[in-house]
């Protein structure tokens, strides 16, 4: 984990003198011509988000995950403290903190936006005062983000009761996260998002958008099975998906359909396909590849054939992350 803190961006200053440290990297950012928050704007940051690198984080996936943070905060400035857990093996007995700071423009030359990066790195002997560095850390009157991710077990994650508790939101990605990350019990589960669900939105938009065109009775009447294929590198989505579909027509009507999950051999990785069978002589068929970003629907529930090419995405990571902070 050492590793981790010193890939990521920013420079190293003592412990106790972070906020001073913010303070002079924007006035030397200031001086140098480089874009600063003006002095005293409080609309230079939004929000408090806090990035949890647990201890399954590479230093490449944690260059990754910091590069995702800072293109949320394009869209929304922030105030981001990234928590680097050092695990037994690492040795360190020591606290250490890095600052780091980008602004840039909005919309218009008068909207600056700004991040601050404030970077922990702590051992497990340093764990009891870490609430209180990140309390001083983040800004009071802003709320608070919490991404936890790749963290080794849900009861480590489940020490940071003050995180869990004060955020108004807590994400995870389901893909890479415990198994029972979504089933353990949290100190606020309505709190919880998941980052899968959330890169779903164009892929349940646009099989909403088509299957709203047909009344619910016409989509329920003779279910019998609801199908969803997936390729290999998207088991996660997949479960997702079917669960969103099972929420949203597995009880309508008087069948109960069955809801199946399969990977076709040979399939593309990035391939989803989603099939309706039913009693009488009405289907619906839709496939897409998330990667190549085409898509097809077919279907033939009672009033005639219709086919329909469409487009098929994922979100962006960052696009991911607002839609599971504020939605």
């Amino acid at each position: 984990m050492p590793a981790i803190f010193d890939a990521l961006p920013g420079l190293e200053v003592p412990v106790g003198s972070i906020s001073k440290s913010l303070s002079k990297m924007w006035a030397d950012t200031a001086a140098s011509g480089g874009a600063a928050p003006a002095v005293g704007d409080a609309k230079a940051t939004q929000v408090n988000f806090v990035l949890h690198l647990g201890l399954n984080t590479t230093s490449a996936d944690a260059v990754v995950q910091f590069q995702t943070a800072v293109g949320f905060s394009h869209r929304h400035p922030s105030r981001v403290v990234v928590l680097c857990p050092l695990s037994d093996d690492d040795g360190g007995t020591e606290m250490r903190a890095k600052v780091y700071g980008e602004c840039f423009l909005g919309k218009t030359k008068g909207d600056t936006r700004c991040c601050e990066f404030v970077i922990l790195s702590y051992p497990r002997s340093a764990r009891q005062f870490l609430e209180d560095q990140v309390s001083i850390c983040l800004s009071t009157d802003l709320p608070l983000y919490y991404w936890a991710h790749r963290f080794s077990t849900s009861s480590r994650l489940a020490d940071y009761r003050y995180l869990l508790t004060r955020a108004k939101r807590v994400i995870l990605d389901s893909a890479i996260a415990p198994a029972d990350a979504l089933t353990y019990v949290w100190p606020r589960p309505e709190n919880f998002r998941d980052l899968v669900y959330a890169r779903l939105l164009p892929v349940r938009q646009s099989l909403g958008q088509f299957l709203s065109r047909y009344p619910m009775d016409t989509l329920c009447a003779g279910l019998a099975q609801v199908e969803l294929a997936h390729g290999a590198g998207l088991a996660a989505e997949a479960r997702v998906l079917l669960a969103w579909l099972r929420d949203r027509i597995g009880q309508c009507g008087e069948n109960r359909a069955s809801f199946s999950l399969s990977q076709p051999a040979g399939g593309a990785a990035s391939a989803l396909s989603l099939s309706f069978a039913y009693d009488s002589g009405k289907a619906f068929d839709w496939r897409g590849d998330v990667v190549t970003g085409a898509a097809f629907f077919s279907a033939d529930l009672g009033s005639g054939r219709t086919e329909l090419h469409a487009a098929v995405s994922l979100l962006s990571p960052e696009n991911a992350l607002s839609e599971a902070m504020f939605f």
